[in-house]
């Protein structure tokens, strides 16, 4: 090995070292930063109200919701098994229902121009109006999954169909050039490079399933043992317990937050070593 060899070798030892450094200490700090965050809102929470002597039954601190969570959890974790059951089902039925009616719509411009208004209709319709009249004809979990399956239903078919849409003329002429039937330039082309478009509506249809549930709950009035979060919502705030009213709250904006950083992570897992918005700069 010459001199200047080995002195290039060592440029590129030093310069590739630093960069790792600074790419772990950046890590690090995307970590770091955000749960500083939480940690000192929370702190600020606590001592705005020991510092204002405001009583537990108009704000809790933190402790009392803490409190609240361990002593209320045999009430809340089967509330809360329920609204995610209602939220899951209702993604999954959204995901094969957006993707499928998707599908059909970008087949045809008549089976689009047909379908589309029926779409827009469902869209625009708000679910609280939509609620009382399932009831008459379904029973109250109906609704719920009715109501939420609605909401993130159409998140998904917007960006599933512009996705479809989306694909590269020229990769379409190139299909056809070579005689590819409809299926396999669909299965082979369309698919795939919809993509990013779906993994985007299913981050969003995630969040809007939680929202919907809760809200159809709200709503449909359920009650009893087989009620989720948002039954318990509401009977702390008519007994004043105001402590698992936000334990409830907590229960479902961390319900929330697994939500969208389980869809992230599928988004990431799927798109990560071709697609461009999840791929790293190298410059």
């Amino acid at each position: 090995m010459t001199d200047q060899t080995a002195s290039a070798l060592g440029t590129d030892e030093a310069t590739v070292i630093p960069r790792a450094r600074s790419s772990g200490m950046e890590k690090l700090l995307r970590i770091a930063i955000p749960v500083s965050m939480l940690v000192l809102a929370v702190l600020a929470w606590h001592i705005i109200i020991v510092v204002n002597e405001i009583p537990r039954y108009i704000l809790p601190t933190p402790v009392d919701v803490a409190k609240s969570l361990y002593t209320d959890w045999p009430t809340l974790f089967p509330a809360l098994l329920v609204t995610l059951r209602i939220t899951f089902t209702a993604l999954f039925l959204a995901v094969v229902g957006g993707v499928t009616i998707a599908i059909i719509l970008v087949q045809s411009r008549w089976i689009e121009l047909a379908l589309t208004p029926y779409v827009v209709i469902l869209q625009v319709t708000p679910i609280i109006a939509i609620a009382p009249l399932l009831l008459i004809y379904t029973s109250a979990s109906t609704t719920l999954l009715i109501c939420a399956f609605l909401v993130a239903f159409f998140p998904i078919l917007s960006n599933m169909v512009t996705g479809l849409k989306s694909v590269d003329h020229n990769l379409l002429n190139l299909f056809e050039l070579y005689g590819t039937s409809r299926w396999e330039t669909l299965i082979n082309l369309k698919l795939p490079a919809s993509m990013p478009y779906f993994l985007t509506g299913l981050r969003i249809g995630g969040g809007l399933a939680l929202i919907a549930a809760v809200v159809a709950e709200f709503t449909a009035g359920t009650a009893g043992a087989g009620s989720g979060l948002a039954f318990r919502l509401l009977e702390s705030g008519f007994r004043l317990n105001i402590p698992r009213l936000f334990a409830c709250l907590v229960l479902l904006s961390a319900t929330g937050v697994a939500m969208f950083g389980l869809t992230s992570f599928i988004s990431w897992f799927i798109l990560h070593r071709w697609h461009e918005s999840a791929l790293k700069r190298e410059n």
